[in-house]
């Protein structure tokens, strides 16, 4: 698995969505993200709008939830045909049995950190998730400044996986731009949410592939 750049569909236009998504033709996933004004002061879209811009693209979807409580609405994002399902730590009740059943439904199980919640509570459950997202920004609103110091926690999460043999992703999502990129990829992520920086670009389907360019070098520099 490489580099993978998500575009986060809440900086789009959302009287037309299907268009939009039409625009990141070289995406690896859509960035859905879904907030219900209790968990975060934001409320976006949910099953009803996912449905039915899933009859508009063959891209998979990857949900992120950031609702109050995801252990009963995470599975029916499963059904509605979302590939992966990110939850988060500080809403669920029971957080492994979530991903468990989030998988069990056909889809990929991921949970969400914020920016001050630590990682090393979690490293012993990283074995069942498929993904783990850093975020770089406090949820709650695109267009924010990245987090520098969400780096080091970056970095743990991924020695943490290498130390257990795990292939789990690790995304980051908050402020991911041409600037930050590089420091993300270098810090061991793989997965990358950008909103702001794809859809306020004249081509967003240009500025997905500079972007996974970036990462992609910046990621091989780590590896030697």
């Amino acid at each position: 698995m490489g580099i993978q750049i998500t575009p986060s569909i809440l900086n789009a236009d959302l009287a037309a969505l299907g268009a939009e998504v039409a625009r990141i033709e070289s995406a690896d996933w859509v960035h859905v993200d879904v907030m219900d004004n209790h968990f975060v002061p934001n409320l976006t879209l949910g099953l009803p709008v996912i449905e039915s811009l899933r009859k508009h693209t063959t891209l998979p979807f990857d949900a992120h939830l950031m609702i109050a409580d995801p252990d009963r609405w995470a599975p029916a994002y499963a059904e509605a045909g979302c590939g992966s399902i990110t939850f988060h730590a500080e809403a669920a009740a029971a957080p492994v049995r979530l991903a468990r059943e989030i998988r069990a439904q056909g889809a990929r199980a991921s949970m969400a950190l914020k920016p001050a919640t630590p990682i090393e509570q979690y490293e012993d459950m990283l074995g069942e998730l498929d993904m783990l997202l850093i975020m770089t920004v406090e949820p709650g609103f695109g267009g924010q400044k990245f987090l520098d110091l969400c780096l080091p926690k970056i970095r743990k999460a991924r020695e943490m996986m290498k130390k257990h043999g795990l292939e789990t992703w690790l995304q980051v999502d908050g402020g991911v731009s041409l600037e930050t990129i590089e420091r993300c990829a270098e810090a061991g992520a793989d997965v990358f949410v950008a909103g702001s920086a794809v859809y306020s670009a004249a081509d967003p389907d240009k500025m997905v592939n500079e972007l996974r360019a970036k990462a992609e070098i910046a990621s091989a520099r780590c590896a030697h």
